[in-house]
């Protein structure tokens, strides 16, 4: 068994905001992998289903953040799992929107939800992919930002992330985390980026006075 463990906030409420961007992507993913329909258990909405032979899972805690190592105990100590099965998808501050970071491990970096999962698991050796929702305003309150929604003008650079983020979970339940890292850990440039940088560089024509 692989599990995949997208965190957010359950409810209407948190739709859409940045903290709730690992659940789309958890979403993205069952949708993608053709996994049976959701369902609520281990306090999570979870599906089901097979890929190469393999059975995997896609939860979406329902705690709230942090709570979501409660639920995710829960899943590994059910299906005896190995650190290396579980891989946890997660907002981060600290990259710009857009961008992906995958490890095979590490501290939980000051965000609620890890330290939530490595409290409850009592160590740090699993996988997480951190998605990009910063860089947050200097002086603003954080919990706001998390909280609040992607702008219009982001809105492009997060649809990207969320495809290749899809992508990276794929290559990591096939090949491996090291696998997944090599292709997804490199800089890209975003096609809105590119389109920016093309209309920044086109000749003006400015016409007679």
């Amino acid at each position: 068994m692989q599990l995949i463990v997208g965190l957010g906030n359950p409810g209407r409420t948190y739709a859409g905001t940045r903290h709730n961007i690992g659940w789309r992507v958890a979403e993205a993913v069952s949708d993608r992998a053709g996994l049976g329909p959701c369902r609520e258990k281990f306090d999570a909405l979870l599906a089901e289903g097979r890929r190469r032979r393999r059975q995997i899972a896609v939860a979406r805690p329902t705690t709230f953040m942090n709570e979501s190592g409660r639920s995710v105990r829960r899943m590994v100590d059910f299906w005896r799992l190995d650190p290396a099965d579980l891989l946890v998808i997660v907002d981060d501050m600290a990259l710009d929107v857009g961008r992906l970071r995958l490890r095979a491990a590490g501290s939980a970096g000051g965000h609620n939800g890890l330290t939530s999962i490595v409290a409850h698991l009592g160590h740090e050796a699993f996988a997480r992919l951190r998605m990009g929702i910063g860089p947050a305003p200097v002086r603003d309150d954080h919990v706001d930002f998390v909280l609040g929604p992607f702008s219009k003008e982001e809105q492009p650079a997060v649809d990207e992330a969320v495809a290749r983020a899809v992508d990276a979970v794929l290559v990591w339940l096939d090949q491996g985390v090291e696998a997944a890292m090599n292709q997804f850990n490199r800089p890209v440039e975003f096609a809105h980026d590119e389109q920016q940088k093309e209309e920044a560089t086109r000749p003006t024509n400015h016409a007679n006075p």
